[in-house]
């Protein structure tokens, strides 16, 4: 086994200049993370100077069998905390042969948004709190909870320590440093309010960058659980009953409102997401409806409100905001599952673009 080992871990660039780039890109399902791995001749740090790649889009739910191909064509790099030296991670969207984006590919809509003018003055900063829980490999029942049965009730787990109250910290620590070595603006970490659920929190990051850098943080994650032999759930509420859901609230600010006299921008722009609630609603994320039920620090999922420090509300804006007249709010509707493409540029839209 060690040499199994010795092998994985083996040094390339002693023996030649080659890179190994990892092509990542989602899935069919819309959560589901795919890659495969090529070799280059030397390292690269320009996304733009990658070749596209193909893979057959049957085998993943994005094409017919008879027209199977779909591009890759990578959009960020990452510094690979697997394989380490050069080697990268390369976050890819998805196109037709054509040049044309499938319909799953998010990202080519939510970079068209980030590319306008007017969104780019405003240089919107995004902080994402991505909660998810771990689960027992073939069983599907939260890690640190008796097999059939239910630990304790709520309370003693949110940023607890203790082997009989904190379950699954080897793995999130070793995520944490994997982010920040990848070069994500991976921000902090924390146990949550149901046992065996976590959070970390990626940002503030601009624009378009703060879903690239949350899908390559899913899949570093996915990764480390892979080796580890547990499964990570971003079902939205995993565990029915008198357990809290699991979300990914999105902070966001603008530089409009984040200069004096920021407190009336923000307030108007939380005016207009409460007019488009239903559509924010609608694409934050499936099966929003089980963990949106104004209970759990949730509001209701057909209720719009806001409040200042109230983690009941659909927006919450912070005390310090309120008091300095200006900063930022916390938008937290999206879903554990949320496609933060989706979700960033649809905050954009709605407030830097769309007139009631």
């Amino acid at each position: 086994m060690s040499l199994l080992t010795d092998l994985v871990n083996l040094d390339l660039s002693d023996n030649t200049e080659k890179i190994i780039a990892e092509y990542i890109w989602v899935g069919g399902s819309g959560m589901d993370m795919r890659s495969k791995a090529r070799t280059l001749p030397g390292p690269v740090t320009d996304p733009s100077k990658l070749p596209k790649w193909n893979y057959d889009g049957s085998s993943t739910g994005q094409a017919p069998g008879e027209d199977s191909e779909v591009i890759l064509y990578p959009q960020a790099i990452f510094k690979d905390p697997f394989r380490r030296g050069n080697n990268i991670l390369v976050m890819c969207d998805t196109y037709t042969p054509a040049g044309e984006p499938i319909p799953t590919n998010k990202r080519h809509a939510a970079a068209q948004i980030f590319s306008n003018p007017d969104v780019v003055a405003e240089v919107p900063w995004y902080g994402i709190e991505q909660e998810y829980t771990l689960l027992q490999k073939d069983v599907n029942w939260p890690v640190g909870w008796p097999i059939g049965g239910f630990p304790g009730p709520q309370g003693p787990y949110y940023c607890s320590v203790g082997a009989d109250k904190s379950f699954g910290r080897d793995i999130v620590d070793a995520h944490y440093k994997a982010c920040l070595y990848a070069g994500i603006n991976i921000s902090g970490i924390n146990g949550e309010v149901m046992p065996g659920q976590w959070e970390f929190q990626v940002g503030p990051s601009v624009g378009i960058s703060a879903a690239d850098e949350v899908w390559i943080a899913r899949f570093i994650l996915e990764r480390i659980t892979e080796i580890a032999g547990v499964v990570v759930s971003f079902d939205p509420k995993p565990i029915p009953g008198d357990w809290n859901g699991a979300g990914a609230h999105t902070n966001y600010s603008t530089k409009s409102m984040r200069e004096e006299g920021g407190y009336e921008i923000i307030k108007k722009a939380i005016d207009k997401l409460g007019l488009r609630h239903k559509e924010h609603i609608s694409a934050y994320g499936e099966g929003n409806e089980r963990r949106l039920t104004g209970h759990h620090e949730t509001a209701d999922i057909n209720t719009f409100k806001w409040g200042v420090a109230n983690r009941g509300a659909s927006i919450r804006v912070g005390r310090d905001t309120e008091k300095e007249g200006k900063g930022y709010f916390e938008d937290r509707r999206p879903a554990s599952n949320m496609d933060p493409y989706t979700v960033t540029s649809m905050i954009a839209e709605t407030t830097l673009l769309w007139n009631p």
